[in-house]
C-alpha cells in the first residue's frame, strides 16, 4: 500500500480499517441487495470523495443486469427497468466481465465473488483531483468486504422465493378447504398495511404482515374440514382445537429462519387490548403491534362475511362495531387509524373487496 503525499503510512492504514468497520456495520444493518447496494453508494461517495459511485448488480443465475444504484452526492435512485441498462457505455460492460478500469477519473472495478455478482463504477469531475493509487486500493478494500455480503444476500433472497412459494402453495391448499376462516382475498393485506403504514411500520414490519395474513391460519391444514364448516356451536373439545390453531401455524412455519419475527404476530393475534384475550393475556403494549393490527382487520372481515353461526353486518355497521369495542378489544390506535383511513375512497374500495 503506497501512502498518498498528503497521508501517513499509519493514516492510510488507519482509513482502511475505518472502510472495513463502516461496510461491516452497514453489511449488517442490510437485508436486502436493493437497500444494501443503494447504501453503498451514498458510503462510497462520501468515503472516496467522489462525484458520483455507481453499482451493477448481476441476477446470480442468468448473469443479466438486474439493478443499477447510482449516488451523485444528491440523488440516490435505484434503475431495474431494462431500458435504463441499454444506457451502458462499452467500457462499463467491460467491468461486468471481469475487467477493472483505473483512470484519471473513473474507476471500474468487478464484484467478483466465486463468480462477477456486479460492479463499481467511482467517477470524479474534471476539476476534481484525479484518482491515485490509494483510492483505487481503498475503493478495492469496499468491493472486497461488500462483494460477499451482495451474494449471500442474493442467496437468502433465491432462498425467500422458494420459501414463499410454498407459502402460495399453503395458501392454494387452505383456499381448496373452502372455508372462509382459514383464507382471505388479497384486499386483507391492502388493508392491514395501509394500517401499518399510516402507524409508521417499516417495509420488514409490513412483510412480517403480509407472511403472517397467509399462514396465520396454516394449522387449518391439520382441521377436519366438518369442524371448520360447523354451524352449531362448538363442543369444548372443538373449541379448544380451534383456540389451538395459531399455535399449530406457528409451529408449522417454525423452522423457517426468515418467518421467525412473524410468529409472534400469528400466535399472538387472538390477544385482546385489556388482556382478556387468547392465548397468553396479554395487553396493550405487550401484544406485538402486527398482532395488534390483524386482530382489527380479521375481526373485520368476519362481521361483514358472516360466519355459520352470525349473520354478516353492513361494512358501516361494522366500522362502528370497532369503535365500540377501542380500548377493550382493540389498540385505539389501530382503530383511529382505521376510522380515518375509512374516509378514503380507495380503502373502502378494500373493505368492499373483503365481500367477492
Amino acid at each position: 500500500m503506497n501512502a498518498p503525499q498528503d497521508l501517513t503510512f499509519e493514516q492510510c492504514y488507519s482509513k482502511m480499517l475505518s472502510a472495513v468497520h463502516m461496510v461491516y456495520r452497514l453489511v449488517n444493518s442490510t437485508y436486502n441487495v436493493k437497500e444494501l447496494s443503494l447504501r453503498l453508494t451514498r458510503l462510497l461517495c462520501q468515503f472516496i470523495k467522489a462525484s458520483s459511485v455507481s453499482i451493477l448488480i448481476l441476477d446470480p443465475q442468468k448473469k443479466k443486469i438486474v439493478l443499477i444504484a447510482v449516488f451523485n452526492n444528491k440523488i440516490n435512485i435505484l434503475l431495474d427497468k431494462k431500458k435504463d441498462f441499454g444506457k451502458l457505455t462499452k467500457r462499463e460492460m467491460t467491468v461486468t466481465e471481469g475487467y477493472s478500469i483505473h483512470e484519471d477519473f473513473f474507476i471500474g472495478l468487478p464484484l467478483v465473488s466465486d463468480e462477477i455478482v456486479g460492479a463499481v463504477y467511482v467517477r470524479r469531475n474534471k476539476e476534481e483531483p484525479a484518482f491515485t493509487k490509494f483510492d483505487k486500493d481503498l475503493l478495492g478494500v469496499f468491493v472486497e468486504q461488500s462483494v460477499t455480503a451482495i451474494k449471500n444476500l442474493q442467496l437468502y433472497e433465491q432462498q425467500q422465493r422458494t420459501i414463499l412459494g410454498s407459502i402460495k402453495f399453503i395458501d392454494k391448499l387452505l383456499m381448496k378447504k373452502g372455508h372462509v376462516t382459514v383464507t382471505h382475498t388479497p384486499s386483507y393485506f391492502h388493508i392491514a398495511r395501509a394500517l401499518a403504514e399510516r402507524l409508521n411500520i417499516r417495509q420488514k414490519g409490513i412483510d412480517c404482515l403480509y407472511y403472517a395474513s397467509v399462514l396465520h391460519d396454516a394449522g387449518a391444514l391439520e382441521v377436519p374440514y366438518e369442524m371448520l364448516a360447523k354451524n352449531s356451536q362448538l363442543t369444548p373439545e372443538e373449541f379448544k382445537v380451534i383456540r389451538d390453531l395459531p399455535s399449530r401455524s406457528a409451529e408449522l412455519i417454525r423452522p423457517v429462519e426468515f418467518l421467525k419475527p412473524v410468529l409472534p404476530i400469528i400466535l399472538y393475534h387472538h390477544e385482546k387490548y385489556d388482556g382478556s384475550g387468547y392465548p397468553s393475556g396479554l395487553k396493550k403494549e405487550q401484544i406485538p403491534i402486527g398482532a395488534r393490527i390483524m386482530a382489527v382487520v380479521d375481526a373485520f372481515e368476519s362481521m361483514i362475511q358472516g360466519r355459520p353461526y352470525k349473520d354478516p353486518l353492513t361494512i358501516p355497521d361494522a366500522v362502528e362495531e370497532l369503535k365500540q369495542h377501542s380500548g377493550t378489544q382493540f389498540d385505539p390506535k389501530v382503530i383511529d387509524v382505521f376510522v380515518d383511513l375509512y374516509q378514503q375512497k380507495k380503502f373502502r374500495n378494500h373493505l368492499r373487496k373483503l365481500l367477492n
